[in-house]
């Protein structure tokens, strides 16, 4: 891919700030595998105390993160109840056949959240050998099929107390589950006190090169540290890694609210476009746009390129943008300029 102006595909293309940097070539290291990285256990405990729970497992990505998850709550021949847009079952590779055998049961939710009523008309009856055993149930905040919407907490409260009736496991797909916390009056230790395990990811909008855990108890943890080697997971010095992810968490949460004010001002540039059938609501830092039947996104991607703006396809007609800390208010003021330069596409 050519250089480009603009970089609007995902909020992973940031790179380390100079601070950032700094924090990891300072950091102080050991070999992870064998427990004995000061920078790693040190961030492990920093986000395990964070959100109020025992444990915390650093990995490579949020699909490893995920799909640690899945395999440690559930068994052979299990199912998972998730949103049909879900990161878990459109996007990780088949993983949860792979690595859990399991199955997944998708609902159609609100923009990819879920209610506590379609949870519990979809569990299987444990007795009838024919279905699965429903073992747990994914939800992802913020949802990023959904435009970066959020959920209602007291609806993943309700989530949870079916969960609890039922005996199932309720795991998060957090990988941008700080955008979400700053948009409410949610803390942390909120998610921590519901949620069996939780996924959260650093190399998103908290702008480390690369990064996400795994948290909840003890014997989760340890589990998933073992399935984690077999995935070939096990890192060495990861401790300049696990720096900035410690950085970032001392440093980059509250500016997420810069990306969301950004992306909404992305939205206002867009919206009433003869190009643009419509913005999707944003309350955080994705933007998605649909575009009329006799548009298609590859075309509209392709145009933006040639502006040097680079966003993805996200379904025929549809294009996501994406905004995080290297997208500047130079570089909203140059997106603004070439769009209104955009008089059809018909």
């Amino acid at each position: 891919m050519k250089p480009v102006k603009v970089d609007l595909r995902s909020d992973t293309v940031t790179k380390p700030t100079p601070q950032m940097l700094e924090a990891m070539m300072s950091a102080e290291v050991g070999d992870d595998v064998f427990g004995d990285d000061p920078s790693v256990n040190l961030l492990e405990r920093k986000v395990a105390e964070m959100f109020g729970m025992e444990a915390a497992l650093f990995c490579p990505t949020g699909t490893m993160t995920n799909q640690l998850a899945i395999r440690t709550h559930c068994s052979p021949g299990s199912e998972i109840i998730c949103d049909q847009l879900s990161h878990i079952f459109l996007y990780e590779g088949g993983g949860i056949a792979l690595n859990a055998f399991s199955s997944v049961k998708t609902l159609n939710g609100n923009r990819g959240r879920i209610t506590a009523q379609q949870v519990e008309n979809s569990i299987n009856n444990p007795n009838d050998i024919h279905q699965p055993i429903t073992k747990m149930v994914s939800l992802e905040n913020t949802m990023n099929k959904g435009g970066g919407c959020t959920y209602d907490f007291n609806e993943i409260i309700k989530i949870k107390e079916v969960c609890k009736n039922n005996n199932l496991k309720l795991h998060l797909d957090g990988a941008r589950l700080f955008n979400a916390l700053v948009e409410t009056n949610n803390s942390p230790k909120d998610y921590g006190n519901t949620f069996d395990s939780i996924s959260i990811c650093l190399s998103k909008g908290l702008g480390c090169p690369v990064g996400s855990l795994l948290i909840g108890n003890k014997d989760l943890i340890h589990k998933s540290r073992r399935f984690r080697k077999v995935m070939g997971g096990g890192w060495r010095q990861a401790g300049f890694l696990a720096a900035a992810g410690i950085y970032a968490l001392d440093n980059n949460i509250e500016r997420l609210k810069d990306d969301h004010e950004r992306a909404k001002a992305i939205g206002n540039i867009l919206e009433g476009k003869s190009f643009v059938k419509q913005v999707y609501p944003i309350e955080t830092n994705i933007v998605i746009i649909e575009l009329p039947e006799n548009i298609l996104a590859t075309d509209f991607v392709n145009l933006l390129a040639e502006k040097n703006i680079a966003c993805v396809t996200f379904g025929k007609h549809l294009v996501r943008f994406v905004t995080h800390m290297n997208f500047t208010d130079d570089d909203l003021e140059y997106f603004e300029k070439e769009i209104k330069l955009i008089n059809s596409l018909n």
